[in-house]
């Protein structure tokens, strides 16, 4: 009985970013529980190839190119995956750029563009995504879920993107206020809050010793892979979590909780 309420059997998700690391990884995870799944990214490549996979599954998929920085093409996300898989269930929406414009960069020199870009695919996004979703939602009827996905740098200080930080609270505020506005429609509203996740298997060794470096700073000694999000993912979409709305999920290893230093200070760890 418990098990059952996972299982996401008839429900149709919108999952962006899904073309590769942890939008892929919960596209699939969605799929496995059941669901089938508009997988939608920039990259139509990469998005057809988690389309292959939902099918592999055995679910129905479709591959939907879309800029999320465009209200307009968000708009055709969701109308697409009504009038190819049937209806929408579950927005999750997971878009978004870490090393965007302005990475790296004084205040001073980071420009306009930088910031309204960053601000645009990290947060706009989220909030093109959940009107269109809800929407539909509503038009059926009421009923579903939304999925935004922050980042544990909405919780502390990034000076290397100050303008990401700053979406990622944003996406995290934003949550809590659809939840109480879309309640009454039956629609729940919740944010998975990544802490440092690999998004792939490190491409050289270098890039390995660094993970292993970078891993110091987090309590459990490692760093995350993109599979683990996915059943969070499942939890928040299925009926196991009908009684959980307008919270916000930190996964990261423990790393806020341990103290990470937000500048890269050595952490002091026997061994």
């Amino acid at each position: 009985m418990v098990l059952e309420r996972f299982r996401l059997d008839g429900k149709v998700a919108v999952v962006t970013g899904a073309g590769r690391g942890l939008g892929q990884q919960m596209a699939l995870a969605l799929a496995e529980a059941g669901a089938d799944v508009a997988c939608a990214a920039r990259s139509a490549d990469q998005i057809e190839s988690t389309a292959e996979a939902v099918r592999a599954l055995g679910r129905r998929a479709i591959a939907a190119p879309t800029d999320v920085r465009s209200p307009a093409s968000c708009d055709a996300l969701v109308q697409s995956c009504v009038d190819q898989l049937g209806r929408i269930d579950i927005m999750l929406s997971n878009a978004g750029v870490g090393d965007a414009l302005g990475h790296g960069r004084d205040l001073s020199d980071v420009t306009d563009e930088d910031w309204r870009d960053t601000i645009d695919v990290n947060l706009s996004s989220a909030f093109y995504c959940a009107r269109a979703a809800s929407k539909a939602m509503i038009d059926r009827g009421g009923g579903g879920v939304i999925i935004n996905v922050a980042s544990g740098t909405a919780l502390r200080a990034y000076t290397a993107n100050f303008a990401y930080g700053a979406a990622k609270a944003g996406v995290i505020a934003l949550t809590k206020s659809l939840s109480a506005m879309l309640v009454r429609d039956r629609i729940r509203v919740n944010c998975i809050v990544p802490g440092f996740v690999a998004q792939r298997p490190p491409a050289t060794e270098e890039i390995a010793a660094m993970l292993e470096a970078r891993a110091r700073y987090f309590p459990v000694q490692r760093i995350g892979e993109a599979w683990e999000l996915g059943p969070l993912a499942v939890y928040l979409a299925s009926e196991a979590s009908s009684y959980v709305t307008g919270q916000s999920f930190v996964i990261d290893g423990g790393g806020l909780a341990g103290g990470v230093a937000p500048v890269g200070f050595a952490p002091e760890v026997d061994g």
